[in-house]
């Protein structure tokens, strides 16, 4: 009995941009102007260094934002892939969040929904948590089906990154705010046939070629 060939693994890289001088003091969100401090660019760069060990990276996309096409520069000049804009990855629009300081919103009774039931969560003016994760999952679908048997980069933000390794998790969206996704970190997932593969969760320092890609 003839037996198909298993098609070759879609592999995508997700990559939070580097830190800003605003990291973990404010909710940014999609706030204009906001731009990588020195760390930041630094990490950008060890993450570009450490995909430039990979063969065939097929394209390098990115969310609009200054903060994640700063962090996609270098992954783009060392890949040979100018870097594509794509609305799918941006951050989460946290509304009339946007810009408060973090200290003060955790004293918001509210915070407490956001960190324990986010899934029946809107921000005010802004998105839900399930309207972001349908937004990066269906941008990731689409992005795989258009490089099937390729791997490719995204340079996104914490929040849609920790809700696309839920979702190729299996994990319920109320349980996302338990991956911790660091400034500069690349998380991984590959698909195959099979469905998708969590290779990598928040990796900042080794060697992605130690990672197995099927």
């Amino acid at each position: 009995m003839a037996t198909s060939t298993p098609a070759p693994p879609t592999t995508i890289l997700l990559v939070r941009h580097g830190q800003t001088n605003s990291t973990g003091k404010v909710l940014p969100g999609r706030a204009p102007g906001l731009h990588l401090a020195d760390t930041g660019h630094r990490q950008a760069d060890r993450a570009a260094e450490r995909i430039a060990e990979l063969d065939g990276v097929d394209a390098v996309y990115t969310s609009p934002l200054e903060r994640a096409r700063e962090t996609a520069a270098p992954i783009a000049k060392v890949t040979g892939h100018r870097p594509r804009i794509e609305r799918g990855l941006q951050e989460c629009d946290f509304g009339d969040w946007t810009g408060a300081s973090l200290r003060r919103l955790m004293r918001k009774r509210e915070w407490r929904t956001v960190q324990r039931a986010p899934s029946t969560f809107r921000f005010p003016g802004g998105e839900s948590f399930p309207e972001m994760q349908h937004r990066i999952v269906t941008t990731l679908e689409r992005l795989r089906d258009q490089h099937r048997g390729r791997t490719i980069v995204c340079v996104s933000h914490a929040d849609p990154i920790k809700a696309a390794v839920a979702h190729a998790l299996g994990t319920h969206l109320d349980l996302f705010q338990r991956i911790v996704i660091s400034t500069g970190a690349i998380s991984i997932v590959t698909w195959t046939d099979g469905g998708p593969t969590v290779l990598a969760v928040n990796s900042t320092g080794n060697s992605l070629k130690e990672l197995r890609f099927s």
